[in-house]
């Protein structure tokens, strides 16, 4: 009698202790999806908010550090005290912000040029698609794999003079330069460097392909400014005769001297609102028809059929070029000179156009304004009093 009962109590404690293990492992699951359900929703929001975790991460450490600006103009210098290990520091959050710098101007120009229908970046598709001729801007280092595009009035002769002393195609009794600021400058824009176009069109995809690409930009109007004091207000026998002489003539109505040397002398020279009405009067074509100092950059770069690996601006050159040459791997073989910076201030650009009627400042925007959208440009607001083309740019920005 006695056994039955022992054997019940025993079924008894075994089904309790089941039943308590179970409703144990539940409450365990529960809590385990519980937390890992909070693990993924904080991930999913940090993969969310990456660009705004990214910029965060250095900004923490801003004040001990000095400013870091995406796009200031020079590089912050840490605190004269900073013990090494925090100079360390601020050399890794300065290398963070110029990467970030890079990576936002790069998703700029894919997001652009994926609506590149609605801008009329461009009609070719394809690196294929750019006739030879005009990718005359490309230099080629096939020493270290490295092709630049060349922008005139962005700071394009010191950048060929590295593009020669790396590739070492200009020597001295069969000797290469030492230092690329030995290079003279008339042989700086001649044959002394190599051009990709020069290359079998099979072998120029390939580099396209292989190769390290950058280009450095300009405000476009800024750019124009240079230009036009470069060309213009300087003594230049070339464009006088070519440029300055027809521009006079078609609408000053003058028969300007011959000689750009007593035209100079004289102060006789196109003004800058002649300038740009010959600008305007240009053919709006594929930009063959713009001499290359003001030739819109998406049509001497192709930076929507060209994927560069690294874009640099004037605004910043000084910084900006430390960084190419240390991701270009020549750090340590060829340094840029300080000192080169942006001479033509953006805030020069309402002085400029002060004589130029607003008309005019929408069409040339409209001349400019894939290279304005494609590089992070924007105008003053009360140079241009037509806010849609800006506000379209924010739109694209946001559905990119």
């Amino acid at each position: 009698m006695n056994m039955p009962r022992l054997l019940q109590f025993f079924l008894f404690l075994v089904s309790f202790s089941l039943t308590f293990v179970y409703f144990w492992s539940l409450d365990v699951r529960e809590n385990k999806f519980s937390l890992s359900s909070e693990h993924r929703t904080s991930l999913q929001r940090c993969s969310n908010q990456a660009e705004d975790q990214l910029s965060s991460t250095y900004c923490q450490d801003c004040s001990r550090y000095g400013t870091l600006s995406r796009e200031s103009s020079g590089a912050a210098a840490p605190n004269e005290d900073l013990e090494g290990v925090d100079a360390s520091r601020y050399a890794q959050l300065k290398l963070l912000d110029l990467q970030h710098r890079q990576y936002a101007r790069k998703k700029l120009i894919r997001d652009m040029c994926r609506h590149n229908g609605a801008l009329r970046f461009s009609k070719r598709a394809t690196f294929s698609d750019i006739p030879n001729d005009q990718l005359a801007n490309l230099v080629v280092d096939d020493r270290h794999g490295i092709i630049y595009c060349y922008v005139p009035k962005v700071a394009c002769t010191e950048w060929k003079s590295i593009m020669i002393f790396l590739s070492e195609s200009l020597k001295v009794n069969g000797t290469p330069y030492k230092n690329h600021s030995d290079i003279p400058r008339d042989l700086i824009h001649g044959n002394s460097v190599v051009y990709l176009n020069r290359s079998h069109r099979n072998m120029m995809k390939w580099k396209i392909k292989k190769y390290k690409k950058f280009l450095f930009v300009r405000n476009p109007f800024v750019r124009l400014i240079s230009a036009y004091r470069d060309k213009f207000e300087k003594k230049n026998d070339y464009f006088y005769k070519f440029l300055a002489v027809p521009i006079m003539r078609r609408y000053k109505n003058l028969f300007p001297p011959s000689s750009a040397e007593q035209a100079h002398i004289a102060g006789i020279r196109p003004s800058f609102s002649d300038f740009i009405q010959y600008i305007l009067d240009l053919p709006d074509d594929d930009g063959s028809s713009f001499e290359e100092h003001w030739r819109q950059v998406y049509n001497l770069c192709h930076p929507c059929q060209i994927e560069y690996d690294f874009i640099g601006k004037m605004e910043t050159m000084y910084e900006d070029a430390q960084h190419l040459l240390r991701v270009l791997k020549v750090d340590h073989i060829v340094h840029f000179p300080p000192g080169t910076s942006n001479r033509t201030e953006e805030s020069w650009i309402k002085t400029w156009f002060t004589s130029i009627p607003i008309e005019w400042r929408r069409k040339l925007y409209k001349i400019y304004e894939p290279d304005f959208q494609l590089f992070g440009y924007s105008l003053p607001e009360n140079l241009y009093d037509n806010a849609a083309p800006i506000r379209r740019v924010l739109e694209i920005r946001r559905k990119g």
